[in-house]
């Protein structure tokens, strides 16, 4: 995995080496990231329904035209990935229905690569626009904070998530989405929706096959402009 993210760096800093560095935007973006997992099948009814967890995401980013349409869109980003477990009961007290619950949000802080292509829809001032690659993560540390709900809600307690063994700290994934950007001064300013589909298996356990992998949908605003001459 190592040697995947050192070959595409490598060759991120080999294709800015060769194009001008007049064209080549760089750009900032932010926004939130609403992440679940795919729940394993074999699991069936036996597991709770899982749901979005909401977090932010943030990058930095390269737009190295290729073409009059399309460009590389290297990114360094921020994000957080997890799900959220939400269990609830009604208690009878005399007539009256008292609801007790608790909120679970697996929560992982992650520095992720995408490598992804721009393509431009149309000319003008106003572009929309794709983008689509795959995307290399790595998560710096992550929780599980739980938070149990009655007449009001606890304040929560966080137990810190233990990476290596069952828990794989790396994530392979594919990245899609659509954006419309405008032109604002000397450069421009977007807004972005995509899709992020993990392929890698986020739970490691012997025998047993635990087919749970990162998913996200993500909604960001952003700013880009020229460098070099």
């Amino acid at each position: 995995m190592k040697r995947i993210v050192l070959a595409c760096v490598a060759a991120l800093v080999l294709l800015v080496a060769q194009t001008s560095f007049a064209q080549v935007q760089l750009g900032i973006r932010g926004g939130g990231n609403w992440g679940f997992v795919s729940k394993p099948a074999f699991l069936g009814s036996l597991t709770p329904t899982l749901y979005p967890s909401a977090g932010p995401t943030g990058a930095i980013f390269l737009d190295i035209p290729l073409s009059d349409r399309v460009s590389f869109r290297p990114e360094a980003a921020y994000i957080q990935k997890g799900f959220v477990v939400k269990q609830s009961l009604d208690v009878n007290l005399g007539g009256f229905s008292l609801p007790i619950g608790a909120r679970m949000a697996y929560q992982s802080k992650n520095i992720d690569v995408p490598l992804l292509l721009k393509v431009n829809l149309s000319d003008g001032p106003v572009q929309p626009y794709l983008i689509a690659g795959p995307s290399v993560g790595y998560a710096l540390d992550g929780r599980i904070r739980t938070r149990a709900t009655a007449l009001f809600s606890t304040q929560p307690y966080d137990v810190d998530l233990n990476y290596g063994g069952m828990l794989n700290r790396w994530d392979v994934s594919a990245v899609g989405g659509l954006g419309l950007s405008m032109d604002a001064g000397a450069g421009k300013f977007f807004i972005e929706g995509r899709y992020t589909h993990g392929f890698t298996r986020q739970v490691q356990v012997p025998i047993v096959n635990v087919d749970v992998r990162n998913r996200g949908i993500a909604a960001s605003i952003g700013y880009s402009f020229p460098i070099g001459y």
